[in-house]
């Protein structure tokens, strides 16, 4: 039982990293981003080419990919987001709906529909593992559980102790007032979908690394994103890393109970959680990262 405790803990560290994008730009724009799994897909493809094509190390090919999301994301937000949003908040939902499928059949046209992965650059790190009394702790699992926690307290630090990170806290509670004391809303939110795509790089990377992914994996990715987010309370970073255990947990249980039951334990917890909020009037974002009011 404690291994499979274990197991489900260390998936959940993936989940929360695959989450925390989502989360946050929703808690600073109010926009549920549908293309988070495409663009994570997209990271990973640009990692698994780095690392193919110019030998670099599948880490070092991830610290390479950070700024180019980062940009992706800026452009996204000046081009996509931000035009959309005047339209409401359906309209910006349903854009990013459009930015998905048209990245995907991009990733198609581009990579083909080969299944593609990080595992044959890694070495024995892609299967190395540390045995702990009875049972084995995979190394890279580990990673990703100690990422999720130094990605989310950096987030944490970074809203909390810097000018910026305060100047996004304000837009997301209220940016017509922000712009009133003399805060560039626009900039802030440009800023919060920059760094919510970086985080979208590192998930991204960290889907090539452990498993394996074609151009239609992010729907997928989408999901568990979402569950994670849902289940750890939409907008709360810390949240994200708890509903990514909770989830993990689940899937992780359901598995040892039937073959199917990865995806069904998973489903349940969600959708259990989500009525038990829906029905206590509590599915709303938390006071600190409420949803950002009317642009400027």
């Amino acid at each position: 039982m404690i291994d499979i405790l274990v197991q489900g803990i260390l998936l959940g560290g993936y989940y929360a990293i695959l989450a925390a994008g989502l989360s946050f730009l929703y808690s600073v724009m109010g926009i549920i981003n549908l293309a988070h799994g495409s663009f994570a897909v997209l990271a990973a493809y640009i990692v698994v080419s780095l690392s193919k094509h110019f030998g670099m190390d599948p880490f070092l090919a991830t610290l390479a990919v950070l700024p180019i999301m980062a940009v992706a994301g800026v452009i996204v937000e000046r081009l996509i987001l931000e035009p959309s949003q005047r339209g409401g908040q359906l309209a910006a939902i349903l854009a990013t709906f459009g930015v998905s499928v048209v990245l995907d059949n991009l990733m198609f046209q581009i990579f083909g529909a080969n299944t593609q992965s990080l595992s044959a650059f890694m070495g024995d790190l892609s299967w190395a593992s540390w045995e702990v009394g009875n049972f084995y702790v995979s190394k890279l699992a580990a990673i990703f559980l100690v990422a999720a926690v130094a990605v989310l307290g950096g987030l944490q630090l970074f809203l909390n102790h810097t000018p910026l990170g305060r100047a996004i806290r304000a837009t997301a509670q209220d940016s017509d007032t922000a712009g009133l004391v003399g805060i560039n809303a626009r900039q802030a939110r440009t800023v919060a979908t920059a760094i919510a795509f970086v985080t979208i790089g590192l998930a991204g990377a960290a889907l090539g690394m452990r498993a394996t992914f074609t151009p239609y994996s992010g729907t997928l990715q989408l999901l568990f994103a979402f569950q994670a987010t849902v289940i750890g309370r939409a907008g709360s970073i810390w949240g994200t890393l708890t509903g990514g255990v909770i989830l993990g947990l689940a899937q992780t249980i359901g598995a040892e109970i039937s073959t199917q039951g990865f995806f069904i334990a998973g489903n349940l917890v969600f959708f259990l959680v989500l009525f038990a909020r829906l029905y206590n009037g509590s599915f709303k974002l938390p006071k600190l990262f409420s949803q950002a009011g009317g642009r400027p």
